[in-house]
């Protein structure tokens, strides 16, 4: 079912994101629902909740992985800077 007709965002996507972890604000920001118009925003936080209560422990298995951004240099050591993904 489409919640979301001004960014074209079903309710699988929405579920899809919850299942990886993700909250209602991440979700919005990720896939832009409700952000045009407004008038999916209760249906979206309801999928949300829906999700998140029948799905409590995410369900992406990945592991966390440092990554060395040698551009990017703390300015006070002068060492690079590590972004966890």
């Amino acid at each position: 079912m489409i919640v979301c007709v001004c960014k074209s965002v079903s309710d699988r996507e929405i579920h899809r994101h919850v299942r990886a972890g993700m909250g209602f604000d991440d979700i919005q920001f990720e896939l832009g629902v409700a952000t045009q118009c407004g008038k999916c925003e209760e249906c979206a936080r309801d999928v949300v909740a829906q999700c998140s209560r029948s799905n409590p422990v995410a369900a992406l298995s990945c592991k966390s992985h440092v990554i060395t951004i040698h551009s990017d240099r703390d300015s006070a050591s002068g060492r690079a800077a590590s972004t966890r993904v």
